[in-house]
């Protein structure tokens, strides 16, 4: 399992429970990693999608306390019943994409954290947490910055050095 997201220089990763910039490279980014596989998310994030629909092109997982059937989605209520449902597709093509709870809960269990990092400050009201002073994450790919709808964005990628 791995997660995708994009954090601000504070690593902010949202505010009010939408994204913080628009970034068109970013997104491009996000739907080419992410069509065709598994997305797993809260359902804060699912609502925050336009018209509170799933993802085209993609099986998506939902983790709610409510457990209750949301059509196109896969809803399981519980860690281990998350847990269980991944372990029936191939761990590469599975990506986290929120929101913040989500993340947290699952981090342990990415192998991988693909991070567009935006040199500009979002006033976040979620966030991720800070990678690059955790032991247990690296470093292992950093693209050059790029200019993009008038933020510079690097595409970076963290390898989880004890994944659960």
């Amino acid at each position: 399992m791995k997660a995708i997201l994009h954090a601000d220089k504070e690593w902010g990763i949202g505010k009010s429970n939408s994204l913080m910039f628009s970034i068109p490279a970013d997104m491009k980014f996000f739907r080419e990693t992410t069509s065709g596989n598994v997305v797993v998310m809260g359902l804060n994030t699912l609502k925050s999608f336009p018209g509170g629909k799933p993802l085209n092109n993609r099986t998506n997982i939902v983790l709610s306390a409510i457990g209750e059937p949301i059509e196109g989605c896969i809803v399981v209520s519980s860690l281990d019943e998350l847990l269980q449902e991944v372990k029936k597709y191939d761990s590469d093509k599975v990506f986290v994409i929120g929101g913040a709870m989500t993340y947290k809960l699952l981090l342990p269990y990415c192998s991988e954290v693909l991070v567009t990092k935006v040199d500009a400050v979002g006033g976040a009201d979620a966030y991720f947490e800070n990678l690059d002073k955790n032991p247990d994450f690296e470093l292992v790919y950093e693209s050059a910055p790029q200019e993009t709808n008038g933020y510079q964005i690097k595409f970076t990628t963290y390898k989880n050095l004890k994944v659960k």
